[in-house]
């Protein structure tokens, strides 16, 4: 069985427990006149399904000389999307890649034993204030996958499966659910999803996965009773069969999970890793610089004159 510290045998099931496991209220952080609420991890949950990092980015308004200015960083034995509702964001990597991330677009960034990226809002043409909305995720990879390869993959919004009928609109993301597969290459079993509910619109979560999770992106949803607000995540318990049921003024869901891993995962900073050997060699590695000849890490082209230095923590 997969590694998930919510399954116990002798635990009861169905109508005898409450169907939600685990609710989490992200941490607030303010940038300057940007906020960032972080939902994952949390103290009570490393992880739902692979999914370990969720950060929700706004909403904001950033002038043109004040946008995000993410510069080049390193990631190990993750991958990562940054899907957006408002705005646009300026990726750069070590690949060669040179792509904006635009609304309901994916741009899917597979980090194996060591990628390199920037994240700007540094379009030249803007004049005017830009609204930007977003959440951006990593995806812990199995270990069978950690050292592999980096790569990089983009998915139009067109070309993600669209579910809509009865009130409700489900744009899949990564991963299966629905009868449906999203065209992106994952390592693991997994969902990843983007939900529009009318007023009293009622959703039934996934029934294939081990693990679930829904994020209150705005709007409230009712649960068995219980009113869960904007910004609130929620986790079931594996098994149960479980819908959500938006309230007065409809909500937007990004609803996530799939099969745990093998193991629970270290965190430091911006590496994933099954092993603190492995997060040891990649902060060596970021550490040591030599761009033309580091094997691990290379600044992505055409954005390679700074870079953010490992932490001293």
């Amino acid at each position: 069985m997969s590694w998930n510290p919510a399954l116990d045998p002798d635990c009861p099931t169905g109508d005898a427990i409450d169907a939600i496991e685990t609710v989490i209220v992200p941490r607030a952080r303010d940038l300057g006149g940007f906020e960032v609420r972080r939902a994952l991890p949390a103290p009570r949950r490393q992880m739902v399904g692979p999914f370990i990092f969720f950060d929700q980015m706004g909403p904001a308004e950033l002038l043109p000389t004040r946008g995000l200015d993410v510069r080049p960083h390193p990631h190990v034995g993750l991958a990562t999307i940054s899907y957006l509702y408002r705005g646009r964001m300026h990726h750069r990597d070590s690949l060669g890649t040179d792509s904006w991330i635009e609304p309901g677009a994916v741009n899917w960034m597979v980090a194996g034993h060591g990628i390199t990226h920037s994240e700007r809002t540094d379009d030249a043409t803007q004049v005017d204030p830009m609204p930007f909305f977003g959440i951006q995720t990593w995806v812990a990879l199995p270990k069978d996958h950690e050292d592999r390869a980096p790569m990089f993959q983009h998915a139009r919004k067109d070309a993600l499966p669209l579910l809509e009928g009865e009130g409700k609109e489900v744009r899949l993301i990564l991963g299966s659910a629905y009868g449906e597969t999203a065209p992106v290459e994952v390592a693991s079993e997994m969902f990843y999803a983007d939900a529009l509910l009318d007023a009293g619109a009622k959703l039934p979560m996934p029934d294939n996965h081990e693990d679930r999770g829904v994020y209150v992106v705005s709007g409230s949803v009712d649960v068995a009773g219980q009113t869960f607000e904007t910004g609130q995540m929620m986790v079931f318990r594996p098994g149960d069969r479980v819908s959500v049921t938006a309230g007065a003024l409809g909500a937007r869901l990004m609803m996530l999970g799939g099969a745990t891993l093998e193991g629970p995962r270290h965190i430091w900073w911006n590496f994933v890793a099954s092993s603190k050997e492995r997060i040891e060699e990649a902060k060596e590695a970021w550490r040591r610089g030599d761009w033309e000849s580091n094997p691990r890490f290379q600044l992505p082209p055409g954005d390679d004159a700074e870079f953010t230095p490992l932490p001293g923590r």
